[in-house]
C-alpha cells in the first residue's frame, strides 16, 4: 500500500464517471466505438505498435506502445520522442514499490509548445508493473508531458481513468535501478520554471535519461536496402 501525499494527490485524484477494463476484457470493437466516443483526433493512428529506446543514467530500457490502448496518449508520447524532448529530463519523482515519473524537460522553455491538454481516454489497458502512462490532475483532459512508470500492478489507477498506452519489454531491471533517494522532494513548480538548473543544484545524484529515439514503428514504411 502506498500513501498519498499532497503532491500526489495533486497528480493522481480519483474521477468520477471513467470506465475500466484490460486488453484481455475489452473486445476490439468495443475499444474502437469508445475511442470514436472520446474524439481521438482524425490524424492519430488507432493501431500499430512502436518502440522508443531510453538511454539513461542507470542503462539502457526499451518501450513499446500499443497504439490501440490509448492512441491519443500514444500519439503525444510519439511527438515528444519525435521532438527529443525527453533528452536530459530528470526523474523527478520517485517512489519505491509505486511509480517513477518524468516528463518535465530540461530546458523549460519547451514546455510552452505542450500546455495543451490531451483528450481524456477510455482505459482498455490495466496499469500493470511496467507500464506508462500520462500523469493527470482532476479536472477533465488534463494530460500533457509528464509520465510514469508503475514499478508495481497498480490496477487502482484504472477506476481513476489513467489510461496505459505501453510498456517497458527490456530493461525493467535499469527502471528498477534509477534513483530513488530523493522521493517527491523535487517540486514540480521549480522544475517546470527553472529546468535542469534547479534539479542539478539541488538534487546531484538524480537519474536522467540522456536520450529517447523511436527505434521502430508498424507505421514506418520498410526501407530497401540499395
Amino acid at each position: 500500500m502506498f500513501r498519498l501525499t499532497l503532491s500526489s494527490l495533486w497528480i493522481f485524484c480519483l474521477l468520477a464517471g471513467c470506465t475500466s477494463g484490460t486488453d484481455e476484457t475489452v473486445p476490439p470493437t468495443l475499444r474502437a466505438l469508445n475511442q470514436l466516443n472520446q474524439g481521438v483526433p482524425a490524424d492519430v493512428p488507432a493501431s500499430g505498435i512502436f518502440q522508443a529506446e531510453f538511454i539513461t543514467t542507470e542503462g539502457r530500457f526499451l518501450v513499446e506502445v500499443n497504439r490501440e490502448w490509448a492512441p491519443i496518449g500514444a500519439g503525444q508520447f510519439y511527438s515528444l520522442v519525435k521532438e527529443q524532448f525527453f533528452d536530459d529530463a530528470g526523474f523527478f519523482r520517485v517512489v519505491p514499490g509505486f511509480v517513477v515519473q518524468f516528463g518535465l524537460p530540461a530546458d523549460p522553455a519547451r514546455n510552452e509548445k505542450w500546455l495543451q491538454g490531451l483528450q481524456d481516454e477510455p482505459v482498455v489497458q490495466s496499469n500493470k508493473r511496467g507500464f506508462l502512462t500520462f500523469a493527470k490532475s482532476n479536472r477533465p483532459n488534463s494530460r500533457t508531458t509528464q509520465l510514469f512508470i508503475s514499478l508495481s500492478d497498480n490496477n487502482n489507477l484504472d477506476s481513476m481513468g489513467f489510461s496505459a498506452f505501453g510498456q517497458v519489454i527490456e530493461g525493467m531491471d535499469v527502471v528498477d535501478m534509477i534513483n530513488s533517494e530523493y522521493g517527491e522532494e523535487p517540486q514540480q513548480p521549480e522544475i517546470t520554471a527553472q529546468g535542469n538548473d534547479y534539479l542539478n543544484s539541488r538534487f546531484p545524484n538524480l537519474s536522467y535519461i540522456q536520450t529517447a529515439r523511436i527505434i521502430k514503428d508498424d507505421l514506418e514504411p520498410a526501407t530497401t536496402p540499395d
